[in-house]
């Protein structure tokens, strides 16, 4: 499970935190379940966010993980519901189109224009966490009036021109 934290004050965001909470194989379903719980509680207590956005399931192949995915999302938001955050949930096709302008970018494209967005201080994330992060600048953009980056002059040509000492 990945998450995010940015911090937004009227048009601007800035890059808090993002992670992942990892699981092994042989943990039971229940035991991952109650640690998303305490994971997420422990998260709002630490950064009382005033929202929280998830990403909506997408329909896959496989039944069973997407029971698992939809259980670990009712659990994350349960603990947002018991701390009175609420809570928004957006496609990927839109999360994927709100940071990069393209529908169906790749995981790569999302994270390079998230580091050029947030500015993440060039931390190492996992795709779980630029996921997440991705959630919650799609959620900036969508309270502030912006469909996607490119409102704000985030599309790659102008990523590249406002940024030439981050493209290599």
């Amino acid at each position: 499970m990945g998450y995010g934290i940015v911090r937004a004050i009227g048009p601007n965001v800035t890059f808090v935190d993002a992670g992942c909470v990892r699981f092994t194989r042989d943990d039971d379903q229940t035991l991952r379940l109650r640690e998303v719980f305490r994971r997420t509680t422990a998260l709002i207590a630490e950064h009382l966010p005033d929202e929280m956005a998830i990403e909506a399931q997408f329909f896959g192949k496989n039944v069973q993980s997407m029971l698992k995915l939809g259980r670990a999302q009712g659990v994350a938001i349960a603990a947002a519901i018991q701390r009175d955050v609420p809570v928004v949930e957006y496609a990927p096709k839109r999360i994927k189109q709100s940071v990069t302008g393209n529908g169906n970018a790749t995981k790569e494209q999302v994270a390079a224009m998230l580091q050029g967005i947030l500015d993440t201080g060039g931390a190492s994330l996992g795709t779980d966490a630029t996921d997440a992060l991705a959630v919650a600048l799609c959620h900036h953009y969508a309270r502030n009036g912006h469909a996607t980056a490119s409102r704000k002059g985030g599309d790659w040509g102008a990523f590249v021109r406002n940024n030439p000492g981050r493209v290599r």
